[in-house]
């Protein structure tokens, strides 16, 4: 059964499955949710632990044999899997089923994954894991998510802030969940219960952000420039590799352009969308962004971001000069703005 982070409470109250399945790249709220799983197993009797990781030189008989044995003391026992990659092979999968197919009444077992691609998601593996276990797949905290996240778990350790603090917060801890969590224990050592002022929060707050170049093209669609200033300057200053931040924006312009110049055509933007699998939270950003930048502004991005790739490559580039992050920087900052 496929199972919500925030009805995890609620089951363990209720119930223990025999096994888990933790899928996500939300490495704080995995975590959080197998330490749940953790507690409720030790106080239900699961007094042994397992834990098995899945390396180059795994040999997945020890799955089985972990399953199989039983303890010198008779005491129920907890089996941790880890899978980092996500991909266990031909053999893994063939193992995994065999698992879900044998479960032992007196083990329970976690089986924790990144998240999984769209073709991981369809084979056998995968659907085997779904149909014997509690299936707890946990998606990443988005930006626009994140200062409600961030009120939560304030509420939490009962203190609270207004919006200017929580959007403070996060554009600080943006893409680094772990060190949003810290720094909401710190806020929480720091200051007694209540409300916090601008002043504490910005006195307390690390700026740690990790910045995704794929979440480039969030700020420039969505024209959130100081978003997009904060991201070019985190990824300059955290070594991004600045041939894959310029295929990226690129990239971003490519698309914009067939787009455009397929409604300039007459076509309708949403069989456009749907032609170019553009879908989710890129999609709602698309039209707004297409009303807002011209088709000879694209045409013209694209001419600008060919001789930016030609600075990066150490040649001479019409009408540029100096650094290349400064030109790509005002590049982002025109499309965003719709010029």
């Amino acid at each position: 059964m496929q199972l919500r982070l925030d009805a995890l409470d609620a089951h363990l109250n209720k119930s223990l499955a025999p096994l888990y399945v933790i899928a996500s790249d939300e490495h704080l709220l995995a975590l959080e949710a197998a330490d749940k799983i953790r507690k409720t197993a030790r106080t239900q009797g699961f007094t042994e632990r397992d834990v098995l990781v899945v390396e180059r030189s795994f040999k997945w008989g020890e799955l089985l044999a972990a399953n199989q044995s039983q303890s010198l003391f008779g005491d129920k026992k907890l089996i941790e899997l880890r899978i980092p990659t996500g991909k266990p092979g031909k053999d893994g999968g063939q193992a995994l089923q065999e698992y879900a197919a044998n479960l032992s009444p007196d083990n329970m077992t976690i089986i924790s994954l990144p998240k999984l691609d769209w073709a991981t998601q369809k084979a056998a593996w995968v659907g085997a894991l779904q149909q014997a276990a509690v299936y707890i797949d946990i998606p990443l905290v988005e930006r626009a998510q994140l200062p409600a996240w961030i009120g939560n778990r304030l509420t939490a350790q009962q203190q609270s802030a207004d919006r200017q603090c929580l959007d403070f917060i996060a554009d600080r801890v943006e893409g680094n969940l772990l060190a949003a969590h810290q720094e909401i224990q710190k806020l929480g050592l720091l200051h007694p219960p209540g409300k916090l002022s601008f002043e504490q929060v910005h006195d307390a707050v690390l700026n740690v952000a990790r910045y995704d170049v794929f979440k480039l093209n969030e700020a420039m669609l969505s024209g959130d420039v100081a978003r997009l200033t904060r991201m070019m300057s985190g990824l300059k200053g955290e070594g991004e590799a600045l041939p894959l931040v310029l295929w990226a924006l690129t990239e971003e312009i490519r698309t914009l352009l067939k787009l455009k110049s397929g409604a300039a055509q007459g076509r309708p933007v949403g069989a456009l969308l749907k032609e170019y699998r553009i879908w989710g939270p890129r999609e709602k950003l698309m039209e707004p962004a297409l009303r807002r930048i011209s088709l000879p502004a694209l045409q013209a991005a694209l001419q600008e971001a060919a001789q930016i790739d030609k600075m990066v490559k150490g040649l001479r580039a019409k009408a540029f000069a100096g650094d290349a992050w400064d030109a790509l920087s005002q590049l982002g900052l025109k499309l965003a703005r719709g010029a």
